[in-house]
């Protein structure tokens, strides 16, 4: 586009009505390809974050994304579940210009200096550069179509609408019979299907040429449009389901095939639960969740992605973390609630409520379908806690394994052993559940002497919980479900227990 044209603000585009007026203040057309690859050429110089809140992707996919736009490629974004991918693709809609204009009234966006619709193109030749123009927003130039078994090819290109011939008076054979689909409808803008492979063959068949060529057929009629689509494609890996795949010639024709991963590291799964966590603004008081209740979250999905229970084919969506956090903070409010307290402070208990927020977001192999979702779901909130104790405390496998190592765990393991328990109820008061954990003698020695410079004691009661919670995953202690929360006692005691029946003397026994 000329400089002049380039240098007028919104409202004087918005001021041009007529073909005429647009010709005399420098427009020029331009392909959408090269209107994603002008802006981000500018963004890049600047230094601006078009991608604006994906995290983890700042040195692998972006830059991909980033090459796929400049080399003007049709993109497919290949990942599991929960990676991103139709966020990037709303995104993109940040590199188009803010307004384009086009010929008023027309079905498919035209240019109005390259009118594409026969009704454009008669427009213009009657009217001249008397043409009605209008303008459209960058956010009407974004179309989505989640892929199902059910779309048509009339859904997608378009069918011979009888209503219009009636009405206009027209033969079959006549152009402007034509209802356009989706794809034409989406001329001068980005067009995205999600999930790809879900689209019977025989309708990615009739994408071939649009991509390639820009020809579409509908029910005979043979029309050479040149649209103008940045189409972008999302799909889960064709190994992953039986529902389909993307036919070979249809992926030959995208320029680019970009990988999706889930976050690298707990820092970065952290970032975005918290960003995309829908937390009311008007919680019942003040609820704090410390750094490692969230760092046990992000544990837990990475847990789920290795775990033997669960197919990894199908992967493990980042909304389960970050539904679990919403679910974490609920637990908490509930609670709360119940004991008509201001304050409120996350404690492992509250984890029994993120249980229903990671039983619907993993697909199980053979063996976790035998265990049941709720104990592969419980399997790894146990593992997310023995893999982050190690942070902050001594590694009870090392312990054993040095006999000259002091054991810093004898003392509340031998208090446990001695047939006491504690009991951390889900709907304890703060004093109640203060009061169970002070029981245990060593335990609040034992954290202040891992944790030297924190201060806050309600971090400190979580720190003793996650002690006790921890030891259970290290066979030191033993947990057992009640109604209304968890028991921990003694681990040799409860194995005994396991042989004998209730109210039956062990003593007793031959």
């Amino acid at each position: 586009m000329t400089n002049a044209y380039a240098g007028l603000s919104a409202d004087e585009k918005l001021a041009i009505t007529t073909l005429g007026q647009l010709k005399a203040a420098g427009y020029e057309p331009q392909s959408i390809k090269d209107e994603l690859r002008t802006n981000l050429i500018s963004a890049i110089q600047s230094g601006d974050h078009v991608f604006e809140g994906i995290w983890g992707y700042e040195d692998t996919v972006i830059p991909d994304i980033e090459r796929a736009i400049l080399s003007r490629h049709n993109i497919n974004l290949l990942g599991l579940r929960g990676q991103a991918k139709t966020r990037i693709a709303r995104l993109m809609v940040g590199l188009l210009d803010e307004w384009v204009p086009f010929v008023h009234g027309s079905d498919l966006n035209d240019d109005p200096l390259q009118p594409l619709s026969r009704y454009a193109i008669d427009l213009v030749a009657e009217k001249g550069d008397d043409t009605p123009v209008n303008w459209l927003n960058r956010n009407d130039r974004f179309t989505e179509k989640l892929a199902t078994p059910d779309v048509s090819i009339a859904d997608l290109i378009g069918d011979v609408d009888p209503i219009k011939a009636a009405t206009l008076k027209l033969p079959y054979s006549d152009e402007r019979v034509i209802h356009y689909g989706l794809v034409p409808r989406s001329h001068r803008g980005i067009f995205v299907i999600n999930e790809l492979p879900d689209l019977q063959p025989r309708i990615q068949v009739a994408l071939f040429n649009i991509l390639q060529e820009g020809d579409i057929q509908i029910r005979g009629f043979k029309l050479r449009l040149p649209l103008d689509i940045q189409f972008v494609f999302t799909a889960n890996p064709e190994d992953y389901t039986n529902r389909g795949s993307i036919v070979t010639p249809l992926k030959d024709r995208l320029g680019s095939q970009i990988i999706t991963h889930y976050p690298k590291t707990v820092e970065t799964g952290l970032k975005i639960t918290q960003q995309e966590a829908a937390i009311a603004k008007n919680t019942s008081g003040n609820i704090v969740i410390n750094e490692l209740a969230k760092l046990l979250i992000e544990q837990i999905a990475i847990e789920a992605r290795s775990s033997e229970y669960v197919d990894v084919k199908s992967g493990v969506s980042a909304r389960l973390t970050i539904s679990s956090y919403e679910n974490l903070v609920s637990a908490v409010e509930r609670r709360m609630l119940k004991n008509k307290e201001s304050d409120g402070y996350v404690r492992i208990a509250d984890f029994i409520g993120i249980i229903p927020s990671i039983t619907g977001k993993i697909e199980l192999v053979y063996e976790g379908e035998q265990e049941g979702a709720g104990i592969v779901a419980q399997n790894l909130i146990g593992k997310a806690i023995r893999t982050l104790f190690v942070d902050y405390f001594t590694d009870p496998d090392q312990v054993r394994k040095n006999r000259e190592m002091k054991d810093p765990y004898k003392p509340i393991a031998d208090w446990f052993g001695d047939s006491n328990m504690i009991d951390m109820l889900h709907d304890y008061s703060q004093k109640e559940y203060k009061n169970e954990l002070k029981k245990v003698p060593g335990l609040t020695e034992l954290v202040k002497d891992q944790i030297k410079g924190n201060k806050d004691e309600n971090f400190k009661l979580f720190l003793m919980e996650f002690v006790l919670f921890g030891l259970v995953e290290y066979s030191y202690l033993s947990k057992h479900p009640l109604e209304n929360g968890m028991r921990i006692d003694d681990l040799l005691g409860s194995m005994i227990s396991g042989f004998t029946d209730p109210g039956e003397d062990i003593d007793d026994q031959p």
